[in-house]
């Protein structure tokens, strides 16, 4: 599959899986652009490419399916990833990689899988940066809301780094699973809680200290007033998964709910996508 768009292929690899892929590789283009290549079983290839034809209608070119050769792509996938150190307080790394932790730095172990979220995606790890540049005071103690949790890897960072408590849910049930082996494997499966719907299940006014969602600009703005209603006032809220060029339309809807005066990090991948990180305040 091919798209200039890197919302897209995010979008496709998510859709991929849902279907029944067992591995996605993206490939920067020379002119610009991504080559998304999705890995499925014989058996699942019609129903995997079918599901994307559907679900981007149009917006990106999808070839045919074409058999590949004998290979784990398991361990072939395994190989490209490896620790990401966000700083001197924090590292995320797969159990396959071990790294040296530093006086003081904190590890958060993700075992690669379906739900997305191992520190490698340059909005992942945007998320990480700006929960790892609270201070150790607006953590301590705090309750995290994940929305969109995947892995589960910022409710495990918040609690790493200080928080008390963190709830995290996904529409995706696989990714509440994930999330939820991932918290015990950290040790943190009696701080976190993972579970499979909409916000819309969370009470409002449930008053949480620290917010964060890794959304594309098309999932995060609709649910943006129901985050709002479920943030104490003064509460962090922490947004990543959007484009540069988005910003302008992302801060005018969430300035809509009360929330101003947004400071934005941005970092560029390997494909150019800039992507944006925003810090505010409910």
């Amino acid at each position: 599959m091919r798209t200039r768009d890197a919302a897209t292929a995010e979008r496709a690899s998510a859709e991929a899986w849902s279907a029944g892929a067992s591995g996605c590789e993206e490939r920067e283009l020379e002119r610009g652009g991504i080559w998304l290549l999705v890995y499925a079983p014989e058996t699942r290839a019609a129903a995997v490419r079918h599901r994307l034809v559907e679900a981007l209608a149009g917006g990106a070119v999808i070839g045919p399916i074409e058999p590949v050769g004998d290979e784990d792509w398991s361990e072939t996938w395994r190989a490209g990833l490896g620790p990401v150190e966000i700083s001197p307080r924090l590292v995320i790394r797969p159990p396959f990689a071990p790294f040296p932790l530093g006086p003081g730095q904190s590890e958060v172990v993700i075992d690669p899988g379906q739900a997305f979220g191992t520190g490698g995606h340059a909005s992942t790890r945007l998320a990480l940066e700006l929960v790892d540049a609270l201070p150790a005071e607006a953590l301590r103690g705090a309750r995290v809301l994940d929305v969109g949790t995947g892995s589960g890897v910022l409710a495990l960072a918040a609690l790493r780094l200080g928080a008390a408590q963190a709830v995290g849910f996904d529409l995706d049930p696989l990714a509440a699973e994930a999330a939820a082996a991932a918290a015990r494997a950290n040790g943190l499966a009696e701080r976190a809680r993972f579970f499979t719907g909409p916000v819309e299940a969370i009470a409002e006014h449930a008053a949480f200290d620290v917010v964060v969602a890794n959304l594309l600009k098309n999932e995060l703005l609709p649910v943006v007033r129901a985050i709002a209603l479920r943030a104490r006032p003064g509460a962090a809220i922490l947004l990543s998964g959007l484009l540069e060029a988005e910003r302008g339309e992302v801060e005018a809807r969430l300035a809509v709910e009360g929330m101003r005066d947004a400071h934005a990090r941005v970092l560029e991948d390997a494909a150019g996508d800039r992507w944006l990180g925003l810090f505010t305040r409910r």
